[in-house]
């Protein structure tokens, strides 16, 4: 029995499709999804908690197939809900060990007028080459505000799956922050529906890729509410010889009178061997809209680099200063204490123990010592 168990676990599956993207594009760009490895889900016969059914409406990031595998993979789900006026003081924190294979199902309702903050964190070393995964519903009623904190800070082993989808009501205010901070390969697939009216969206993300990391996301906006609003905004570094595919739609879709969105993507290359792909994308259906998209990549120029140079700072130097700003920038906004240890333990390990260490105490924030260990 003990072997037939074992043969089960190692048993694996292959997902064709994650961070299916709203509209297919040429073949040969190899830019349409990614597919991954994974376990078969393990069921040993209990009855299992799922979320309402109200979540199965919720459009993922990552596409359906990714999804099914995370609900069947996670045993039970998570439910939460906050009350109508309610402003919730403690983030609601989804955290995922690397080291356990963790992989987590949950479901947010934010109810009218409601506040909260939401925190997702994957960290720590893959013992094999296993996969972690996260997925994130969110349901956010009329007028609720949503801050969503997402920090993905694995090592540079195993692979991690994040996918979110949020429906936004009448008026609801959702604000999103991504890290991408490592991880061997790893896919991030977000779909955010503005179905109310003057619903709005902000939504950064930051990304940190290097050696032979390989990153591929998914931003996914349909706007399909009247004056709604949606600004999309992402940055970051590719260093070595990482991979990263960014794909970046907007959809107006009919009805959506007065709906404004803008999308852009700024990309820092400090390698020879890097594979850069984005696609950003507007779909129109709807007159008296507005879409803007852009992207653009560079690395650090020679007139830069000479005017660093006659100040002491080496090239290495200067291009660390801007995975550095990356971490920086993470620390400030992370909510909670998880998010934050797991980015400075992520800094360690790009940057160093001594810079880490002045990220934190920078920041005011002072470094764990053996007795907190």
């Amino acid at each position: 029995m003990a072997d037939k168990n074992a043969a089960a676990v190692a048993a694996t599956t292959t997902l064709s499709h994650v961070n299916v993207p709203a509209a297919q594009t040429w073949n040969y760009l190899h830019i349409n999804d990614i597919s991954f490895e994974v376990p078969v889900p393990v069921t040993k016969g209990e009855v299992l908690g799922r979320l309402p059914r109200l979540f199965d409406s919720v459009e993922v990031g990552i596409g359906d197939e990714a999804a099914r595998w995370v609900v069947a993979s996670s045993g039970d789900s998570r439910y939460v809900e906050v009350k109508a006026g309610v402003r919730r003081e403690e983030p609601i924190v989804v955290d995922i060990d690397a080291a356990a294979g963790d992989v987590r199902d949950t479901g947010v309702l934010v109810r009218e007028g409601a506040e909260a903050t939401i925190v997702v964190v994957a960290h720590g070393r893959h013992e094999t080459q296993g996969t972690s995964a996260s997925l994130l519903r969110i349901v956010a009623e009329r007028g609720a505000q949503v801050s969503l904190v997402e920090v993905v800070a694995l090592d540079d082993t195993g692979q991690h799956i994040e996918g979110v989808g949020i429906e936004a009501a009448d008026d609801a205010r959702i604000e999103v922050r991504q890290y991408a901070l490592g991880g061997q390969k790893v896919a991030m697939g977000i779909c955010t529906s503005l179905s109310g009216r003057r619903a709005r969206l902000v939504h950064d993300m930051r990304y940190l890729a290097r050696g032979t990391e390989q990153l591929d996301v998914n931003h996914l906006v349909r706007q399909r509410g009247r004056n709604t609003r949606a600004d999309v905004t992402t940055s970051g570094v590719l260093a070595d010889a990482a991979k990263k595919t960014m794909r970046e739609t907007i959809d107006l879709i009919h009805g959506a009178k007065g709906a404004a969105g803008n999308e852009i993507e700024t990309v820092l290359v400090t390698g020879d061997d890097i594979v850069n792909k984005t696609r950003p994308t507007i779909l129109c259906d709807e007159d008296d809209v507005a879409g803007n998209h852009g992207a653009s990549i560079g690395s650090i120029s020679p007139e830069q680099l000479a005017y660093l140079a006659d100040r002491g700072i080496s090239t290495a130097d200067a291009e660390a200063l801007f995975a550095r700003a990356i971490f920086d920038d993470v620390v400030i906004h992370a909510p909670e204490e998880t998010s934050r240890k797991a980015a400075l333990a992520r800094a360690e390990e790009v940057l160093g123990a001594e810079i880490a260490h002045d990220v934190a105490e920078g920041l005011g924030f002072a470094p764990d010592t053996e007795e907190d260990a």
